[in-house]
């Protein structure tokens, strides 16, 4: 059974039910229960995180998007759009027990190369990794901070 961990992000009051042995969590997104793993429990935090804190547009947010890489089936875990239709940010998460490396920053490099958005952020609900792509040159930087959705 899973046992929510404390994590680096603010707490929100999600609705959370059990049925049998398995524990629920309501995506407000997706409107429906989702089996609460420790990937899903850093997701919901982020999520909020973003509408509450970075104030995101909730039509804007697209979780679990499919994508072809190389002929395979993948998802990206959420997308963030602009009103035009535009990928602006790509946000890859893990569940907290997994490190942030350079393997999970090339993953979602590769996904990026696909979706083209013009940040990649990666967390683990403890560690949060914000990158600020320059597609035009193939490059990146490392920002301190997330954008607000008005600021990108």
């Amino acid at each position: 059974m899973f046992t929510p961990t404390p994590l680096n992000l603010p707490s929100y009051p999600f609705k959370i039910t059990r049925k049998d042995d398995v524990v629920y969590i309501f995506d407000e997104l997706r409107k429906k229960h989702l089996v609460l793993t420790p990937e899903e429990w850093v997701r919901q935090h982020f999520i909020q995180q973003l509408i509450a804190e970075k104030k995101f547009p909730k039509t804007l947010i697209q979780i679990e998007g499919g994508l072809m890489l190389n002929q395979l089936q993948k998802r990206s875990d959420i997308l963030v759009y602009n009103t035009a239709g535009e990928k602006l940010m790509l946000i890859e998460c893990k569940a907290p027990k997994v490190k942030i490396t350079q393997a999970v920053f090339e993953q979602a490099s590769r996904y990026n190369s696909i979706h083209q958005a013009k940040w990649i952020v990666l967390t683990n609900g403890l560690q949060h990794v914000h990158a600020k792509m320059d597609l035009k040159k193939g490059s990146f930087a490392f920002t301190p901070e997330m954008p607000d959705y008005q600021d990108l």
